[in-house]
């Protein structure tokens, strides 16, 4: 007797049965918010695009995916999707899983202080601290000892971003210096275009200005009451061990040479000459403070905290960024 031949189902053909029985199972926001947050988890998803766990990055591509805040989930959790709405968010949440791409490249959307900003793979996915110290510790807010870092905002008219990326921190930057003129430096033809269209986006060309080219090369002498910067501080074995998700980014937005302070000693060498009197730098460089303290121990280094970083960024005032040495 000829035995029977059970064929298995191709990939693709199992991935079309789950959507279609999920589409009829699936009927609000809070059903799909399950869903994704079970594939998420299953798949072990590295969440480290703006949002650290699978419930934030779940609701954020859903309510993005129908054009809803973030901070509006909650409101419309028990709404039911149309069937065309079931049909994008499945794609996406399966875009997810297989990709490993971070939800804003899917969304072409990331959020700062509360910000839309457009973001796509020629930029690194923007997620850094500055963003909350330039609202706690510039004016009416201080650091632990009660003290601002610049009393006056106001009084600020010039303002450095170097390795800009998506521009995001100088359109930050516009908004907590309002009297200040911005130029926002990066190395990557690519990153500036997507620069460009968020200062567009927000209406700032006649106060961002973009620059193409390595830190300080394409400023001349320009000096400025400000310099703040998040450069790629990733070191070796950092950059060997990126997840699958980091890999989507762009590694000229990474990569910070061996022990990943190669562009930050540079920043520290030659920000001095470019600040003006009574002015400072604000610089990320993540995990990196231990090595820093030890390459400039004559740095009078102000290490801050932010609500989800400890010592990754530091502060100097230009008075003691006169003399250094690479």
């Amino acid at each position: 007797m000829a035995k029977r031949v059970v064929k298995k189902a191709k990939p693709a053909a199992k991935v079309a049965k789950a959507r279609k029985v999920a589409r009829g199972e699936l009927l609000t926001l809070l059903d799909f918010l399950r869903y994704a947050i079970s594939r998420f988890v299953e798949a072990e998803i590295v969440f480290a695009h703006g949002t650290t766990d699978p419930v934030a990055d779940a609701a954020f591509l859903i309510c993005e995916a129908l054009h809803l805040h973030p901070d509006q989930f909650e409101m419309f959790a028990s709404a039911r999707v149309t069937a065309a709405e079931s049909a994008k968010l499945l794609d996406l949440i399966e875009q997810r899983v297989t990709t490993r791409k971070p939800s804003a490249y899917l969304v072409n959307k990331i959020y700062m202080r509360g910000l839309p900003f457009y973001v796509d793979e020629r930029v690194i996915v923007p997620r850094s601290f500055i963003g909350e110290l330039l609202d706690s510790h510039f004016g009416g807010a201080g650091d632990d000892d009660g003290a601002a870092l610049i009393e006056d905002p106001a009084a600020i008219e010039s303002v450095l971003d170097l390795c800009a990326g998506s521009g995001c921190l100088a359109i930050l930057a516009s908004r907590s210096f309002p009297n200040a003129q911005i130029d926002a430096v990066d190395i990557s033809k690519d990153a500036l275009a997507v620069a460009a269209r968020n200062v567009a986006d927000y209406g700032l060309q006649d106060r961002i200005t973009l620059h193409k080219g390595n830190l300080f090369a394409p400023l001349a002498g320009a000096r400025y009451d400000l310099i703040i910067s998040n450069p790629p501080y990733v070191d070796a074995q950092g950059m060997a061990d990126l997840p699958r998700e980091c890999r989507h980014e762009p590694k000229l937005a990474f990569d910070g040479g061996p022990d990943g302070l190669d562009l930050v000693r540079r920043i520290l060498r030659d920000a001095g000459r470019h600040l003006n009197a009574g002015g400072g730098l604000l610089c990320e460089i993540g995990r990196g403070r231990d090595l820093l303290d030890a390459a400039f121990p004559e740095l009078p280094l102000l290490w801050l905290d932010t609500e989800d970083s400890d010592g990754e960024v530091f502060w100097i005032d230009a008075a003691s960024l006169n003399g250094v040495e690479s």
